[in-house]
């Protein structure tokens, strides 16, 4: 993938993650996967073909059908979507993010928890995960 990420939008980033689970497949276990949606068969052929054009995904001739995979890294993506929308929302800065979900009741002791152990790793100079 080019260092420049293709824009994924919300239905697109659906249809990526069935096939981030699990990969290759073909349409008609993408459309499966996606039954929940209420999506037709036609809506979710077009995301995948938008996917293809955009380069995230790519496909494989297997017989009379096609395999998808993803192009687009999952982590990638993720740290994408991170930055803009703290930059959005935060001006780019993390303890404003954690600030809002505290004071709304957002974090549970088990993320209080994995909040301070990142904090001592960050400390301490260990790699991060």
């Amino acid at each position: 993938m080019d260092a420049e990420l293709p824009p994924i939008s919300e239905a697109e980033a659906m249809v990526m993650d069935v096939l981030w689970r699990n990969s290759p497949r073909g349409a008609d276990e993408v459309i499966a996967e996606l039954r929940h949606t209420g999506w037709a068969e036609p809506t979710i052929k077009t995301l995948l073909n938008r996917l293809l054009n955009k380069g995230a995904i790519e496909a494989v001739r297997d017989g009379r059908r096609y395999l998808y995979s993803p192009r687009l890294e999952r982590t990638a993506w993720v740290q994408q979507q991170s930055e803009g929308l703290l930059e959005r929302l935060f001006g780019g800065r993390v303890a404003p993010l954690v600030a809002h979900f505290s004071q709304h009741g957002k974090l549970g002791a088990d993320d209080i928890a994995e909040l301070k152990r990142l904090v001592a790793q960050l400390e301490s100079g260990e790699d991060r995960q």
